[in-house]
């Protein structure tokens, strides 16, 4: 018998990706993956509210919101109290330890953690960079990348890259590849810190033979055999004490573990 599908609503009066994080992290520390997610954004009515939370009561659903405007998270009680549909308030905890242990008054504006500002085209440019200079492209432009990020094949460096180009950093990075010489830009870049990902074996083996497999390819090829899996750390243990790098076992671990634990080395070295 198939597990029945669980439905959680996001509700926010900007774009909801707050909310809906918080719920996916949450997720995550349970043992299904039967759960829908919806998603309401951009909301500026108390009708709009009350039909999504009789939505919600009818299907049996809870409601988790990041709504700014009091009178909304207002609305949004009183309607799960009425309804009797369990709501979390993701922002409204914060805002108002934020107001009573500072005396500040928010400013009440929507979308402010989106809004267009210098910080925001900061990180348009640093995605485009990183976009393109992603599994070793563009080398001319390596020296304007924050970081670099090397590794072997299938330990993660283009989803990672992708994500620290969201919170503001160019990244570029570089696949190891036994037979193939580093490119001389690499070895000259000076003001940029080096990341080095590496893996334990099986594991590596385990992520490239599912690879072979959703690709249609046979099994019994070199690149997902111990034998060449070990060959390549090797060599990039090799590359990566040349080159000075932080090294990371991403083993296991999602691409936000790792990027926070080279977010936190970045301010530590600021400092």
């Amino acid at each position: 018998m198939n597990e029945q599908i669980s439905t959680i609503f996001v509700c926010s009066d900007s774009v909801g990706e707050t909310a809906e994080a918080v719920v996916r992290a949450t997720v995550r520390q349970f043992d299904t993956e039967n759960v829908n997610i919806r998603r309401w954004g951009h909301i500026k009515s108390e009708e709009e509210i009350r039909k999504i939370m009789e939505e919600a009561a009818r299907i049996g659903s809870f409601v988790v919101y990041t709504l700014v405007l009091p009178e909304l998270r207002e609305m949004i009680r009183q309607e799960a109290v009425r309804l009797k549909v369990f709501a979390v308030d993701v922002m409204g905890p914060v805002m108002e330890a934020f107001i009573h242990t500072f005396n500040f008054s928010p400013k009440q504006k929507p979308g402010l953690l989106h809004q267009m500002d210098r910080e925001y085209f900061k990180r348009v440019e640093a995605v485009e960079f990183t976009v393109k200079c992603d599994d070793g492209q563009d080398p001319a432009s390596w020296k304007q990348a924050d970081l670099v990020l090397l590794g072997v094949s299938r330990t993660s460096k283009t989803p990672l890259s992708i994500f620290l180009a969201h919170k503001g950093y160019k990244v570029a990075n570089y696949p190891i590849v036994p037979e193939v010489k580093p490119p001389k830009a690499l070895t000259e870049l000076k003001e940029c810190r080096f990341i080095g990902l590496t893996m334990r074996p099986e594991s590596l083996v385990n992520i490239r033979t599912e690879r072979l497999k959703a690709m249609g390819l046979p099994y019994g090829v070199t690149y997902a055999s111990l034998e060449r899996v070990v060959e390549e750390l090797e060599q990039a243990q090799s590359l990566f004490r040349q080159l000075g790098c932080m090294v990371i076992d991403v083993t296991e671990q999602a691409i936000e573990e790792t990027a926070g634990t080279i977010m936190e080395a970045l301010a530590f070295q600021s400092k």
